[in-house]
């Protein structure tokens, strides 16, 4: 199975809504059922890709904390200065997926 796409799943939500409403319009039932279907499909899609990237972007800003640290205690300030960095880049990962 292939990695969860926001694109893809906004892709086939909004194709699924497009097939959903000729079958609306048509009163075609294969159209309607499997238009939702593909919506119910992608958004679901949507939902998986970002838990993934809010799981990533948790573990970023888990490890990066912990570099921060360990860099401190130790007076490593290049280790202190690339822990804050991913630190920072696993928070705002996790807000654009939350």
């Amino acid at each position: 199975m292939a990695e969860p796409s926001k694109a893809n799943g906004n892709y086939n939500s909004v194709a699924g809504t497009v097939k959903e409403t000729i079958g609306n319009l048509t009163g075609s039932t294969d159209w309607q059922a499997t238009g939702k279907e593909q919506h119910a499909k992608g958004e679901s899609e949507i939902k998986a890709a970002e838990a993934k990237g809010y799981a990533e972007g948790l573990g970023d800003q888990i490890s990066g904390k912990k570099d921060n640290i360990v860099g401190a205690v130790t007076g490593n300030d290049s280790k202190q200065a690339a822990g804050k960095a991913q630190e920072e880049k696993g928070k705002a990962q996790k807000e654009i997926n939350s």
